[in-house]
């Protein structure tokens, strides 16, 4: 089974990219399941009901978020309506929304897909260690494929819970910090793992803002209104190979994409 994972969909650039070439890698790499993490996908901070849709209209199966997934107001109606959609599952309970979407994937196995955020540098919320055993634990033994978006600002957040998981699932990627780290690898317990997928969008700014913006902020502590940067797009992602009667990762590879013209 092949799971192709998008990094940070940074506003209309990075959704443009997605809807250019998604179509392109799921024939050429025989994908089974798609899944994007979109909470940057609004101009940079959220994610609106429609451009929600128009992702899942194109090919993507499965939304995950992290920290700025309450920046526009009609995402809170929106989530209970479209459960495909999934935000961090350590925020405190009774919130809007899912932290885990199980489903079955175009080849038919069955799948979760689960979504945790980091505490370290970032809000304070709750252990995603705990709540991720909550979740396991509430999974059915036949769903073997259990696939992890970690949005994490810290590197040793990230790759603790790799380790953490290694064995218990097929895969931990990491989002948040839109810099796509060299450290893909199969772990020993058969788990796929990366600290950063990194952002789909313009890397022709400061982790997709336009950088004079950027300058300015750290050169006179003023704030900034951000805005995205333009040029150099790019989508990055993984391919994760999995065996489904085991759910152990068998390979995970990088997917770099670069459009110029956009």
């Amino acid at each position: 089974m092949n799971i192709l994972f998008i990094g940070d969909v940074y506003a209309s650039h990075g959704r443009r990219i997605v809807l250019d070439q998604l179509a392109r890698i799921v024939t050429e790499e025989r994908i089974d399941l798609v899944i994007a993490n979109v909470e940057n996908a609004a101009g940079g901070f959220g994610v609106t009901p429609q451009i929600a849709e128009d992702l899942l209209s194109n090919g993507v199966e499965v939304m995950t978020t992290g920290n700025h997934v309450w920046d526009k107001a009609e995402i809170h109606e929106y989530l209970p309506r479209q459960p495909r959609l999934i935000r961090p599952a350590n925020y405190p309970p009774g919130l809007a929304g899912n932290g885990m979407y199980m489903g079955k994937a175009r080849n038919g196995a069955q799948y979760a897909v689960l979504n945790l955020q980091g505490r370290t540098f970032m809000q304070p919320i709750d252990d995603p260690f705990q709540k991720v055993e909550e979740m396991l634990a509430s999974i059915p033994a036949d769903v073997k494929i259990r696939f992890i978006d970690f949005h994490a600002e810290a590197t040793s957040e990230k790759v603790a819970m790799g380790w953490f998981l290694d064995g218990r699932v097929t895969a931990v990627v990491g989002t948040h910090t839109h810099v796509p780290t060299a450290d893909a690898r199969v772990l020993p317990g058969g788990t796929a793992y990366q600290t950063d997928v990194g952002m789909t969008g313009s890397y022709a700014g400061v982790i997709g803002v336009e950088k004079s913006l950027i300058l300015k902020k750290f050169r006179t502590a003023l704030p900034v209104k951000m805005e995205g940067a333009k040029g150099m797009v790019e989508l990055h992602g993984v391919i994760v190979t999995a065996d489904t009667s085991t759910g152990k990762a068998a390979r995970i590879r990088r997917v770099h994409i670069t459009e110029t013209g956009l």
